[in-house]
């Protein structure tokens, strides 16, 4: 079999594979923009769930951070060591042991010093097989979401992850763009240290929002030659989209969606003031759409950590309310895929929720939405679309002032799915742009010209 020498290898990069269905809109989004910009490239993926990627996207896949392969071999030797325990019991001498017995024995006691020596050559051997990994890429992107921000990352954890990376792309030789991602905000200083130098390697960056692109201004990095597009997953392709219908023969139908929220570092899941302050306030909407006769379609953004929220929800429901749950007008079926996602909004009228893509993916379909924001990304994407007054911060949800905004929408659904279609068929076109910009275009000789005449476009 023959290589074609011509043939681009594009590595993906980003916490990708591990439910959440933001995130994996917006690999998809990129996987299919690829092969239709270049139909021979040959993509894998850097992520946290490797195996979940390639069996969703069929490309290859690999982890963020090997995994050291002295754990596996400590685990051999407990289950070996296990089974031969069964088999010598009748031993009354210990010296007619057999000597594998006692050479696993052996080891089993030296497990304290090799895990020891294991952490010690554990970075340099992740460093190794990253290296390895993008032997021949001439890209890699950091694909999208909000990485550049600290809610729920850590500073030795995708920050950290996201400088290794870059350096070893630049050992590769290998171009790094970041394209339509998130930042901020940076609240600890060795977060805003790695992402910034991460950032100052890159042959490309694009910000998906112009708050993004103010933030890092803002903190000292200088992004006169950087660009803002939409959301990458606004380039979904029209053909994944399914038809915009939203009826349903006993009234309108009211997307409720729901994330596990504890507080704005969403570091921690200790926080149970929050959280249960906020169930009460969903439930207590809910339960109002009920009383006037609308359908709640609850919707989830991410298959695995918002399966607690939703099953408080209907304890709350069943418990201080009284309702019969599922009631036949309450209608949850967790989706487990961005094409279940996608077919359940399609199915609302009006979409309310604290998950930044059950929002925007509800835009793409011409769903007016209200955010429930926790993130200052919330903002733009509704003030885009002309629906600034449409957000209440997740913390402090009235209720009484939400029902108005739904009914506000309702009555004005026909003229805003107009509005809200135009606006995103434009972001789909900035994006075909973007796109053609880096595959079709050498971002590093435009980086440079741009640099040259200071005339760094920015799209939002």
């Amino acid at each position: 079999m023959s290589i074609d020498p011509t043939r681009r290898k594009i590595a993906l990069w980003g916490n990708f594979g591990t439910g959440n269905l933001g995130n994996e809109c917006t690999l998809e989004a990129m996987v299919l923009n690829i092969r239709r910009y270049i139909t021979n490239a040959e993509i894998t993926c850097i992520c946290n769930g490797p195996e979940e990627a390639t069996s969703t996207h069929n490309i290859p896949a690999f982890p963020i951070r090997a995994p050291f392969p002295i754990r596996r071999m400590l685990k051999v030797f407990r289950k070996s060591f296990g089974a031969m325990g069964q088999t010598t019991r009748g031993y009354s001498d210990p010296t007619q042991k057999p000597f594998r017995y006692r050479w696993l024995k052996m080891l089993t006691r030296l497990k304290t010093s090799l895990r020891t020596f294991a952490y010690i050559l554990l970075e340099p051997y992740r460093w190794f097989m990253a290296i390895r990994r993008m032997k021949g890429h001439d890209m890699l992107i950091i694909t999208g979401l909000g990485m550049l921000g600290d809610f729920g990352i850590r500073p030795f954890g995708l920050h950290y992850d996201i400088l290794t990376w870059a350096v070893i792309a630049k050992l590769r030789r290998c171009k790094l763009l970041f394209v339509s991602v998130g930042a901020g905000p940076l609240r600890h200083p060795v977060s805003r240290y790695f992402v910034k130098a991460a950032l100052r390697l890159a042959d490309y960056r694009s910000y998906r929002d112009a708050y993004s692109k103010d933030y890092m201004e803002g903190v000292g990095f200088d992004t006169r030659n950087d660009r803002v597009y939409p959301d990458l997953a606004f380039s979904l392709p029209r053909a994944m989209l399914p038809r915009r219908n939203g009826r349903d023969s006993r009234g309108p139908v009211i997307g409720v969606g729901l994330i596990n929220y504890y507080n704005r570092r969403a570091t921690s899941m200790n926080d149970e003031t929050l959280y249960r302050e906020y169930i009460s306030k969903v439930g207590t909407f809910v339960t109002r759409l009920l009383e006037r006769r609308y359908i709640v379609r609850v919707l989830i953004g991410d298959a695995v950590y918002d399966q607690r929220v939703r099953q408080d929800l209907r304890a709350f429901l069943g418990g201080r309310n009284r309702i019969d749950y599922p009631d036949s007008r309450i209608i949850d079926e967790p989706a487990s895929s961005v094409g279940e996602l996608l077919s359940q909004l399609a199915s609302t009228n009006v979409v309310v929720s604290g998950r930044f893509h059950n929002l925007l993916l509800a835009l793409m379909l011409g769903k007016p939405v209200v955010a429930m924001s926790y993130h200052e990304k919330f903002e733009p994407l509704l003030a885009g679309v002309g629906l600034a007054e449409f957000c209440q911060d997740i913390e402090h949800i009235d209720v009484e002032y939400l029902i108005k905004q739904l009914t506000s929408l309702l009555k004005n659904v026909d003229s805003l799915k107009l509005q809200i279609a135009r606006r995103t068929e434009a972001y789909r076109s900035a994006l075909d742009e973007q796109y053609n910009f880096i595959f079709k275009c050498n971002p590093c000789q435009a980086a440079a010209r741009s640099a040259s005449d200071g005339t760094a476009d920015t799209l939002q």
